[in-house]
């Protein structure tokens, strides 16, 4: 069964969530602040966490920064502010969605769909049974979810290893930012295109030397390429 935690300090939102996805079969735990979320991610083990921007203690954006790298667990932010530059500030923080407050309760669990089965791309992979995509040094193992560069794993949120699979699978074939956006978020994303570059952004810090495995092709996309 899919984990899901809840973090809010508003116990009516927090109930209201946890209820709403318990009734979609989901088993779910909830937080009332960032540290209690942090304890939680260790032993509860969530696949998705529905995380409230500001609160006490320990706020989202820095349950965000603490859980950087976490490869099998997927942040959908929940923020009353509107201003695109905190948004973006929580995807380049890990993040792998956002919803603005008040929300709709039908949207959200649309989106908690769509992040628990990793995206509709990581189906077709496994329905095609491939289990190991290489591309140079790098190694990216499908039913694991894990990369490694000459044998040592790199740490990815579940977002950018969708992106870097997808990319790698086909060396050379361009995507647009609309096409990957709707490959690998498998919906139409509120926050546009700008996401697609800031996680491939991160991709290419985390892969070090191998950063030009991801090229920019300008007015267009990415592609991924052999190294020479």
């Amino acid at each position: 069964m899919i984990k899901i935690l809840v973090v809010d300090d508003e116990s009516s939102i927090r109930s209201a969530v946890a209820y709403a996805l318990r009734r979609e079969g989901y088993e779910v735990e909830m937080a009332a602040d960032g540290q209690e979320a942090l304890d939680k991610v260790e032993t509860f083990r969530p696949t998705v966490m529905v995380l409230d921007v500001m609160m006490p203690r320990v706020s989202g954006y820095d349950v965000c920064r603490k859980l950087d790298g976490q490869p099998r667990l997927a942040i959908l932010l929940l923020t009353v502010k509107d201003d695109i530059v905190d948004k973006v500030l929580g995807l380049e923080l890990g993040a792998d969605d956002y919803m603005t407050k008040p929300f709709d309760m039908r949207e959200l669990l649309a989106r908690v769909k769509a992040l628990s089965r990793r995206g509709s791309y990581v189906q077709q992979i496994q329905q095609e049974q491939e289990d190991v995509l290489r591309l140079g040094a790098l190694t990216a193992e499908i039913f694991s979810r894990t990369v490694s560069i000459q044998g040592e794993l790199l740490e990815l949120t579940p977002k950018e290893f969708d992106l870097l699979v997808l990319l790698v699978r086909n060396p050379g074939r361009v995507y647009s930012r609309e096409v990957l956006l709707e490959k690998v978020w498998d919906m139409d994303f509120a926050g546009g295109t700008r996401t697609v570059d800031i996680h491939v952004q991160r991709l290419r810090k985390k892969l070090g030397n191998l950063h030009g495995i991801i090229q920019t092709v300008y007015g267009i996309g990415y592609k991924s390429t052999e190294l020479s």
